[in-house]
Parts: C-alpha cells; sequence; structure tokens
C-alpha cells in the first residue's frame, strides 16, 4: 500500500475583523482565489472554476461547519500542489446524540469531473475504529458509494456530505483515547468500560459541548494552518464533541439483541435503498446520453435533408429553365417547317453529294479525305460482323483489312497535310490582315 499523502496548511490570512455577512465574505474569498492567474494560481481548468465556486459556496450554506480554504497537498508520488479544501466537521446523529466528525475535503485538479478526496480528520485525543467499513485506518481516506459513483455533472459537495453523516451515523469512525489524569471527576470508569459519552458537565464544559451537543457559537474562522506533529496532522482548536465509540473499547450501545436486530436490517435496507437508486441513476444517465446522441444524430439528419431540399428546388428551377428553352426551339423550329413544308417537293431530286459545295481546293481535298476514311471505318466494322458470324474465311478478312488500313492511312496522312497546309494559309491571312491594319 502506498504511504498515504501528508496534509501541509497553507498560509493564514492576515487578521480581518469577523465578517456580517459569512456567506457573502465565503463568496468573495471563493472569487479571489479562482481569479487569480500565474504561477499562483490554483490548477483548475477554466470551465469549471465557476462551477467549483458554486459547489463550496452550496457547501458552506448548508453546512457551516465545513470552511474553504487553501492548502499544499503532497501526492503520492511526492508531487505538491496548492489546492482547495473543506475543513471542519460533519453533524452526526448517533443513538440519539449529534456528534461532530473531523473531516478534510480535497478537491483535487481534475475536480469535479473526478470524486474529490475525503480524509477523516481525528483530533489528538481521537482514534480511527479498526476496522472500519468507509475509512482506512492508516491514512484516513473514506471511501463511501456516492464517491465510488461520481458522475459529473450531477454529483457535488452537499450530497457528498449528506452521504458522509449517513454513512458515519451507521458507523462511527472515531472514538476517544482519553489521556491519563489524576482527576477522578473528569471520566469514570464505569463511563470508560460502557462506551457511552461522558456525561460528565466539566468534560463537556471544557470541550464547548452541553449534554453532547455543540456549542451553537462555533469558530467561524475560514482557514486555518495545519502542522505536522508524530506522522498524523493535528487540528486547530475547534471544538468536537465525545465520540460515541467511548475509549474504544469495541462496545458500542445496547446490547438488547432486537435493537441490534433492527439497527442491522434498517442499515441494510438503507445500504440496498442507495445500491438501488445508484444503479437506476446510472441506468437513465445512460438512458439520457443516447437519447443525447440520438437527438444530435436526428439534427445532422434534418440538416442534410434541408440541404437536399434547397439542392433539389435549384435542380427544379434549372430544369424548369431548360423546358422553357427547349419548347421556345420547339416553336422556331415548327415555325420553320412551315414556312418550308412545301419545298420539299423541289429538292427532292437534289443529289446529297452536291447539297455543299467546298470554298476551296483544299476543303474539297480534306472533304474526300475524311469521307474516304469513315467508309473504309465502315467496312471494316462490317467485315469483323462477318468474320463473326463465319460469312467469310479468316484468312480472306485478314487480307481486305490489311488492303483497307493500308488505304485508310494514306487517306489519314494526306488529311494531316491538307491540316496542316489550311493552318499555314489561315495563319498568312492573319498576318496579312494585321499589316493592313497597321497600316
Amino acid at each position: 500500500m502506498a504511504p498515504p499523502p501528508f496534509f501541509h496548511g497553507g498560509t493564514p490570512p492576515p487578521p480581518q475583523p469577523p465578517p456580517s455577512n459569512p456567506s457573502q465574505y465565503i463568496q468573495q474569498l471563493l472569487s479571489s482565489l479562482l481569479s487569480q492567474r500565474g504561477p499562483s494560481s490554483l490548477p483548475y481548468s477554466e470551465d469549471s472554476k465557476w462551477l467549483i465556486r458554486q459547489h463550496l459556496v452550496t457547501l458552506t450554506e448548508t453546512y457551516p461547519s465545513l470552511q474553504p480554504k487553501t492548502a499544499v497537498y503532497t501526492h503520492t508520488d511526492g508531487r505538491s500542489t496548492t489546492l482547495l479544501q473543506a475543513d471542519g466537521t460533519v453533524p452526526i446523529n448517533f443513538q440519539s446524540t449529534t456528534y461532530n466528525i473531523p473531516i478534510v475535503i480535497w478537491l483535487v485538479e481534475p475536480y469535479p469531473r473526478h470524486a474529490p478526496l475525503v480524509y477523516v480528520n481525528p483530533t489528538r485525543d481521537m482514534v480511527i475504529k479498526r476496522p472500519h467499513s468507509f475509512v482506512n485506518p492508516s491514512s484516513g481516506l473514506v471511501s463511501v458509494p456516492y464517491l465510488s459513483s461520481w458522475v459529473y455533472p450531477s454529483s457535488n459537495l452537499v450530497d457528498l456530505a449528506r452521504d458522509l453523516a449517513r454513512c458515519f451515523a451507521r458507523d462511527p469512525p472515531l472514538y476517544s483515547r482519553r489521556p491519563p489524569s489524576p482527576n477522578p471527576s473528569f471520566a469514570s470508569s464505569n463511563d470508560s468500560v460502557s462506551g457511552r459519552p461522558n456525561p460528565n458537565p466539566s468534560f463537556a464544559s471544557s470541550n464547548n459541548f452541553v449534554s453532547g451537543r455543540p456549542n451553537p457559537n462555533p469558530n467561524p474562522s475560514f482557514a486555518s494552518s495545519v502542522h505536522l506533529e508524530s506522522g498524523r496532522p493535528a487540528i486547530p482548536p475547534r471544538s468536537y464533541p465525545q465520540s460515541p465509540y467511548g475509549s474504544g473499547n469495541g462496545r458500542v450501545g445496547t446490547d438488547d439483541p432486537a435493537e441490534v436486530f433492527k439497527k442491522n436490517a434498517r442499515n441494510k435496507l438503507v445500504e440496498s435503498l442507495s445500491n438501488d437508486i445508484g444503479v437506476l441513476r446510472k441506468t437513465r444517465e445512460g438512458e439520457m446520453e443516447m437519447l443525447v446522441s440520438v437527438q444530435a444524430a436526428l439534427r445532422e439528419r434534418e440538416e442534410r435533408i434541408g440541404r437536399g431540399v434547397r439542392e433539389m428546388q435549384g435542380e427544379k428551377e434549372a430544369l424548369e429553365q431548360q423546358l422553357q428553352m427547349v419548347l421556345t426551339n420547339a416553336d422556331v423550329l415548327e415555325g420553320w417547317l412551315r414556312e418550308n413544308g412545301g419545298k420539299v417537293g423541289s429538292v427532292s431530286s437534289v443529289d446529297v453529294d452536291d447539297a455543299f459545295e467546298c470554298c476551296d481546293v483544299l476543303s474539297k481535298q480534306m472533304l474526300d479525305c475524311t469521307a474516304a476514311d469513315l467508309a473504309i471505318e465502315d467496312v471494316v466494322y462490317a467485315l469483323d460482323k462477318a468474320v463473326q458470324e463465319g460469312s467469310i474465311p479468316f484468312g480472306q478478312y485478314l487480307r481486305n483489312v490489311r488492303l483497307l488500313s493500308r488505304e485508310q492511312f494514306f487517306h489519314r496522312a494526306t488529311n494531316s497535310k491538307v491540316r496542316a497546309a489550311q493552318m499555314g494559309a489561315q495563319i498568312s491571312s492573319m498576318a496579312a490582315r494585321a499589316s493592313q491594319l497597321a497600316v
């Protein structure tokens, strides 16, 4: 087991007059601490500082005995960091008597996304019970169900303090270790054996408690220094009631079997309900996360559908414009046909080859070569079909294709030369025109 982390107290603030409004003072103190920048800033993320402030303010309003302050926390790996803590007591009700359990709640760096660290902080006259269901006797580290089921952002410090009070009320983690005293009136041997709180008024007065209840005027100090002593942190002067475990002999409360059975059954029922509520909460949170993801997917699909509808609307408008253009062209063609429909009989005797005349010799030669090239292409295609169907022998097919290919090559070569000659003539004509314009 790794050694427990040590607590080093922060530097106490300068003396100030008691604030007239403690809640406002705490809010100002937390705002000042969380707004610091530079090397002295606290190691929390900027997006979580406001939530940390709200958690601590709500905690101090619900439990005034827990006061926030800064202190240096040394991790098990040796790193030292200045962190926020809530130091004080949590009231519990044990056997119809109120006791205050001293604790320290450390807000570690990843808080509130991760659970804080809670330590039982016994005074010099208190000892941690061995063994205990929720407290490590060697380090004082507390592990209750609420810490193990911490869920961001629903979990908070107020619910944690309530869960601590509920767990400690079932099984108080501390008992008194009374120092030897020559005064027999301080604590009687019967009280030490019975394990019940000391009813001696002198002891209650010395601890600022009357009849096992705390003084209504507790110390309002918000921060105090803590020093190391004998491997166990010392607590600044503060009033605590006597532990419900008496002198630590292990006997608690009544020995009536019926009462013990009722208490065990009640504790078992509370623990079972707490576990069921935790499981139900995790299930509901998982369902909520799934619904949130489904909602995000539906929003993305909604954007896609909207974008598709807009694209289809634009495509519809473009098609309507093209349809209008086609209808206009159809009207033009129909008008031309009506005007020239009677001329069809007069042009029926015109030869197709004579319908077009070339403007020069090169153009006529280009037309003849192109016509011959396309005709040979058609003949070769017909020969391919014929040889596939078996109409002509394969040897004859090869001879005809070789002759046609040779003739097609000459036509294409002539076509290329004619095109080059036409390009040269066109360039010469453009140069002559440019010179005339220059003059």
